[in-house]
């Protein structure tokens, strides 16, 4: 038996030296086998041909039967796998996600606030951010980073170079460019995987509505107050939570204007524009460069928490940053019945239920 099993390694080497394919080479040692077998049910017995082979077909009909169970059952296997491997159209993972999304967005998916559910709200959400300009600037990119999927961005300005100490999404190859150019150019660099839509305009009675009807969250960071309250009003019509940002100087403030959740519009804290020289505008008064980065993060984070259910926003309260001796406080803000544009929404809203 040894010199068959000597011949068949044989048969196999030579396979391998001169690049058989690996059938032709299980062919040849099958070859063998058969002419093995046929010689122990030919030849008499106590034949010398017989008698090197073994001297019986027994242990050749075993080694046989044992190959072809071993080949039909790698033979199941492989259709087995076949069967049971995923197809993919596109490369991707089924799902919301490209599996370079989830790469992204690991830190938010393992949150326990917001998860996997969180992060789909956000990749669906449609926010507007009013002003490209200081709050503007690290909303927008933080949204941006953030997966919120369609972002859009209203301003009629151009980038000046004494914009650059504070509006960070500007750069100085950007000064004489409008300043929506180059925020959805980085916005788009950031994140590839969102929307970006730019308006180039000033918001005005027109079109204000239609415009905000598009979105389901309104971010405001303008510097004057005609605009903060044509945009309070239309998203008071429309049922949109506001998130108003504003500085001066050393100090800023966030809150979330939402009277259909029971919280006040901006009108009802601010029922009037301010007399000229109270509230003079950054360009007047000047303001500190990080300050605004603090702020616009806080009008981000504010935004992504209301999109995504998690912690408590700040609805019905005001929160104050002073940078010039690092402290924050919070007040309570109420909707007023006598507001204008609101009409104490938010009082009807914010009562108990019978």
């Amino acid at each position: 038996m040894g010199i068959v099993l000597l011949i068949a390694a044989l048969i196999w080497g030579a396979g391998v030296v001169t690049g058989a394919p690996r059938s032709l080479r299980w062919m040849g040692i099958g070859l063998l086998w058969a002419a093995v077998v046929l010689a122990q049910l030919v030849l008499p017995e106590g034949a010398a041909l017989r008698a090197a082979t073994g001297g019986s077909a027994a242990p050749w009909l075993i080694l046989g039967g044992l190959g072809l169970i071993v080949a039909g059952y790698r033979a199941v296997l492989v259709r087995l796998k076949a069967r049971a491997r995923p197809v993919q159209v596109s490369g991707e993972p089924q799902g919301p996600f490209r599996e370079a999304e989830l790469r992204r967005y690991a830190r938010h998916i393992i949150l326990r606030e917001v998860g996997g559910p969180g992060q789909v709200r956000l990749k669906q959400a449609k926010v507007l951010v009013v002003g490209a300009g200081g709050l503007g600037s690290p909303a927008l990119m933080y949204l941006a980073a953030a997966g919120v999927g369609s972002i859009g961005v209203v301003d009629d300005d151009v980038v000046d170079g004494s914009n650059l100490q504070r509006q960070v999404i500007h750069g100085d190859a950007d000064i004489g460019r409008p300043k929506v150019q180059s925020a959805a150019e980085r916005m788009q660099a950031i994140n590839p995987f969102i929307e970006v839509r730019s308006y180039q305009r000033r918001l005005g009675p027109a079109d204000v509505d239609a415009l905000l009807a598009e979105y389901d969250l309104v971010l405001d960071g303008t510097d004057n107050f005609t605009t903060r309250y044509l945009v309070n009003e239309a998203c008071v019509k429309a049922g949109r939570p506001l998130i108003s940002g504003a500085l001066t100087q050393w100090e800023g403030q966030v809150s979330v204007f939402d009277p259909a959740h029971g919280a006040p519009c901006y009108q009802c804290v601010f029922p009037e524009a301010p007399a000229e020289g109270l509230a003079p505008s950054c360009a007047e008064s000047g303001v500190i460069g990080p300050l605004p980065g603090v702020v616009g993060s806080i009008m981000a984070l504010e935004a992504v928490k209301l999109l995504t259910g998690a912690g408590a926003v700040l609805r019905g309260e005001m929160l104050i940053y002073d940078g010039l001796w690092g402290e924050t406080r919070k007040i309570r803000v109420k909707p007023r019945a006598d507001c204008p544009v609101c009409r104490g929404r938010g009082l009807a809203e914010a009562a108990p239920k019978a």
